[in-house]
Formats: C-alpha cells, structure tokens, sequence
C-alpha cells in the first residue's frame, strides 16, 4: 500500500516501478491468457480457430472499451480527489462506477448476442470461418456481464497496484489451466477456450468484489454509493472517453484490417494478423503498465499543484518506456518467426506472419512516448487534448494508411500502416507535450517564488 506522503515526496522514479511493476506484470498475465488461447487453439483446431479469433478481436475490444470509459475515468478522479483530500467523494465515484460497469456490460452483451453473426460478417469472418468465430464468442458473451473491466485501475488508484496485479493473476491463471482442460482434455476446441474464459472472469470479478466489501481497501464500498448521481456520472464518462475511444477506434481499425486481408491474402492472412495482434498485445503491456502506473502519481501531484514533481514523473516514465520498446523492438526484427511458431507449425502461415511482423512493428521504439504523453492529459483531467493525441495515432493516421496503402503495396502495405500512422502521431504528441512541459516548469516556478515570499 503506497501511502499519501509517499506520493507526495518519494522518488518519481521508485514510484513509477512500485507501481507500473505489479500494473506491467498483472496486463502481462491478461494477455498471456489471450494468447495462450491463439496457442491452444492454433495447434488443436488451426489456422481457421486463429483466424475466428481475429474477427471476434473487434467484439472484445469492444467490451474492453465499456470498461475503461468507466474504469479508466474513475480512477483518474478518484487520484484528483485523494490529492485533494477528498475521500468520501472518491468513495462516491467507486460505488458509482461499479454499477456503470456492470450496466454497460449487460447492455454490450445482449446487443452482441442479438447481432452476432452479422457483426462478424462485418468483422471479415468468411464462411469457413464463421461457425468458429460464433462458437467462441457466444460464452464469453455470457461471461462478459460478470466481468468488472477497469475495476483494477480503481484499485491502482488508491494505492494498492499489487492487490490490482493478484487479481489479473487469479483471471488469466485460471484461464490457462481451464484452457488446457476444455480443449485438450475435453476436446471441445474454440468453445473450450470461451468457456474457460467466461469462468475465470467471473471468479476474477468475485475476487475484486471481496476486496472491497472485507475491509482490506482503503476506500470503502457503501450501499448508498452505488446508486448513480447526476454528477458523477458524467464526469466519470468524459474523462473515460479517451481510453474507450482508443478502443473503439482499435476495433474500427481490426475490421478495416481484416478486411483488408481477406481482400489481398485471404484467411491465411487474416490468420497471420490474428498472431501479430496477440504478439503485439503481449508486448505492449509494459508500457500500458508504465501508463497506469505513472498515472495516479501525476493525478495525485497535479490535484496536489506539485507541478515540478509531476514533470519529474512523466519524464522517468517515458524514459523507462522508450528503453523497454527498444529491447522488444530489437528482439522483434531478428527473430520473427521464433515467436510465430509459438502459434502454429504451418510453413506457410509462419513464412506470412514473420514478414508481417516485422513490418507491422518497425516503428514501436516511439510508442512509449505517445502513449505516456497521450495518457498524460487524462491523467490530469483534460480529456480534450488525450481524445486528440490517442485518435491521432488510430482515427487520423492509421485508418487513412489503411485505406490508401493497399492499394500501391497490397499486402505490404497493410502491414506497413501501422508504423506510418506511429511515427506522424509520435511528431504530433511531441508538439503538444514539449508546450504543456513549458507551461508546468513556469507554474513550478511560480509556486516555489510564492513559497519562498510566504
């Protein structure tokens, strides 16, 4: 439990990883189990399992997106009002934001339900691919109404990372081993792996729920807090926006993919971007954990004015996050296919998907600066400027590559829009960030003169 003196005076740096390493580490388990599936499923059903996932990838993020425009908005005001002193209020927006994910997640399911099938048609799901893609997403549809998304972040933000990390360990751990048992054990193939997903999530949820009803939070959960106030409410939604819109936007972005692989490479190739997003999602977690992590830190300090701090905190992070890229990023371009064949044993999707690797990911060494600086304004409450710099790398960037590479590159140039629209955001966000950093250094010095005359 990291205490409120500790945000305030200990190293940004200490920070950061006590509370980005249980965050990085927590993700990371989040989406082995994903990946463990892509796994499973790529060596007991095939090409085709991988490929029904990458077209049920949409709908999932979809669901996430529900979860972090609560979670997410939440957590950012519950860091502004601790610094403030403000915790019956931030009491107020944890009840307030449970019952908003349990009512977006029901709403999500039954509208996917009644839609699925024409909703993975839109997705890119061919006739072979189908009846996989319907059999997957069906439990987890199910699942998907227990399953508390963003809960953890709430959990982070009040100064408990490593409680936010044990529940990640008991959904994806869980899911690991129901995987092995319902589709090896049980032979039951891509409805095994929903299955064992659907459950883990709910246990995972039960977790999350003891903790804050047995004492052990710092916040309390109240009957009277959960129902919904005017105010909150919207405030909650607005700062979310950001992180929900990115995933909106994402899932806008995998439809327009794997359509436009089934256009130039069919489902071989859809199936190979169904083991580049699963590598991809894998390695992006340090640096959604760093993202995370440096964020109730900077909520915390700029609630608290503690501007110079705040500046020292972003800085440490997109440092750590740059050094982490470019590890990953150097292990990516010598030995694709190494992680390829984790997923399948086929020649001819290994050969496809190596080459899309390393097109797809040529650029990733700059996304720990976009990401920080994108997550930046949210963390501070001005949603504004974080819509902005997070639909500049998806929405302005990557959607129009998508729509206009192909058609020089065919394949290639689906891969290759991806680190074209990550190397224009990463020009856009450092434009915004080098000003906001200006500004902070003047109101630090500012407060430090009006300290120093006090």
């Amino acid at each position: 439990m990291v205490s409120v003196s500790e945000l305030r005076e200990e190293h940004p740096l200490r920070l950061i990883l006590r509370f980005s390493g249980p965050a990085t580490v927590g993700m990371m388990m989040m989406s082995i189990y994903n990946i463990v599936d892509r796994i499973f499923i790529g060596h007991s059903v095939g090409s085709l399992g991988i490929a029904a996932l990458a077209v049920a990838h949409p709908l999932m993020m979809i669901k996430g997106a529900m979860g972090m425009l609560v979670g997410w908005g939440a957590a950012t005001l519950i860091s502004l009002r601790m610094g403030e002193g403000k915790f019956a209020e931030a009491e107020k927006i944890l009840g307030n934001a449970l019952t908003l994910t349990f009512g977006l997640a029901l709403l999500a399911s039954l509208v996917s339900f009644i839609f699925l099938e024409p909703l993975l048609r839109l997705f890119g799901a061919s006739d072979a691919i189908m009846p996989y893609a319907v059999k997957y997403m069906r439990p987890v549809l199910v699942g998907n109404v227990f399953h508390l998304i963003g809960a953890n972040s709430m959990i982070r933000a009040e100064g408990n990372p490593r409680v936010a990390m044990f529940t990640n360990f008991i959904g994806a751990g869980l899911n690991i081993v129901l995987d092995a048992l319902f589709i090896f054990a049980f032979g039951m193939g891509v409805t095994g792996a929903a299955v064992a997903t659907a459950i883990s999530q709910a246990l995972s949820t039960c977790y999350v729920l003891s903790y804050f009803l047995r004492g052990r939070s710092v916040l309390k959960l109240s009957a009277a807090n959960l129902l919904l106030s005017r105010k909150l409410v919207p405030a909650i939604l607005v700062i979310g926006t950001p992180q929900a819109l990115r995933h909106v936007v994402n899932s806008l972005v995998v439809v327009m993919l794997n359509n436009s692989l089934q256009k130039y490479g069919g489902d071989l190739a859809v199936s190979a971007m169904g083991i580049i997003f699963s590598i991809d999602s894998l390695l992006l977690m340090p640096l959604m954990g760093l993202s995370n992590g440096a964020q109730p830190i900077i909520g915390f300090n700029y609630g608290a004015r503690q501007y110079r701090r705040v500046r020292r905190t972003f800085f440490y992070a997109v440092a750590v996050a740059t050094a982490v890229m470019t590890v990953i990023y150097l292990a990516m371009m010598l030995a694709p296919g190494f992680f390829v064949r984790l997923f399948t044993s086929e020649k001819e999707l290994i050969a496809v998907g190596s080459w899309g690797l390393r097109i797809f990911l040529f650029m990733i060494p700059v996304l720990g600066f976009q990401t920080i600086g994108a997550n930046y304004y949210q963390a501070i409450g001005r949603p504004r400027q974080s819509i902005f710099l997070n639909l500049a790398r998806q929405a302005i960037f990557l959607l129009p590559a998508i729509m206009v590479l192909p058609r020089f590159f065919k394949l290639a140039g689906v891969w290759a829009a991806q680190p074209v629209a990550d190397f224009l955001s990463f020009m856009v966000t450092a434009v915004f960030i080098v000003a906001e950093m200006r500004h902070l250094e003047r109101a630090g010095d500012r407060a430090v003169t009006s300290c120093g005359e006090a």
